[in-house]
C-alpha cells in the first residue's frame, strides 16, 4: 500500500474513533444514570473523564497532521449505544440492568481496543511518533477499562444469578401452595 493510500486510512479511522468518542462522552452519563450498583456509577463516571481525554488526544493528533476531526459518523459505535439505549428502555431489574450494561460497555471497549490498535500500526507504519504515544495511552486506558468492567461483571452477574435463581425458588414455592390449594378445594 502507497504511504498517501495508508495515511488516507489512517485519517478516516481516526475520524471514525473521534466520532465514536464523542458519541461516548453523551451516552456515558446516561449509562451512569441508569447503573444501580455504585461501582458500576462511579466506572461509567470515571470512563467519561478518560473519554474526554481521548478526545483531546485525538484533536491534537489531528492538529499535528492538519486535518480536521469532524466529517464523519461512526455507524458502528451509533449501533453499539442503541443497543444499550434498548436495553435500559426495557426496564429490567437492576441486576440484570447493571449486568446488560457492563455487557454493552465491553461491546464499545472492544471496538475501541479494535480502532485505536489499528491506528496506532498505522501511526508507526507511517513515522507518527507522537501520535503513536498517544494512541498507546488512550488504548493502554481502554484495555484497563475492560479489565475493570471484567472485575464488575464477577460480582454484578453473580447478583443477577442469584436474584434470577431467588424469583425462580418463589414462584417454584408458590406453585405447589396454589396447586395443594385448588386439590383442598376440589375434596
Amino acid at each position: 500500500m502507497e504511504k498517501n493510500a495508508l495515511r488516507k486510512l489512517y485519517i478516516a479511522e481516526l475520524k471514525d474513533l473521534y466520532s465514536a468518542e464523542n458519541q461516548l462522552v453523551k451516552a456515558l452519563p446516561k449509562m451512569a444514570k441508569a447503573a444501580d450498583s455504585e461501582d458500576l456509577k462511579a466506572g461509567f463516571e470515571e470512563h467519561l473523564e478518560q473519554t474526554r481525554g481521548h478526545v483531546s488526544r485525538l484533536e491534537k493528533i489531528f492538529k499535528a497532521l492538519g486535518e480536521s476531526p469532524k466529517g464523519k459518523t461512526c455507524k458502528g459505535m451509533e449501533g453499539l449505544i442503541e443497543e444499550g439505549s434498548e436495553m435500559i428502555k426495557e426496564d429490567p431489574e437492576a441486576e440484570e440492568l447493571d449486568a446488560g450494561l457492563i455487557a454493552a460497555a465491553q461491546r464499545v471497549e472492544h471496538y475501541e481496543i479494535a480502532g485505536y490498535g489499528c491506528v496506532r500500526t498505522y501511526a508507526e507504519l507511517l513515522g507518527e511518533e507522537d501520535a503513536v504515544e498517544l494512541l498507546e495511552e488512550t488504548l493502554k486506558e481502554e484495555k484497563e477499562t475492560d479489565e475493570k468492567l471484567t472485575e464488575l461483571a464477577g460480582k454484578i452477574n453473580v447478583e443477577a444469578q442469584v436474584s434470577e435463581d431467588s424469583e425462580e425458588e418463589q414462584a417454584e414455592r408458590n406453585t405447589p401452595r396454589k396447586a395443594s390449594k385448588t386439590r383442598a378445594a376440589r375434596a
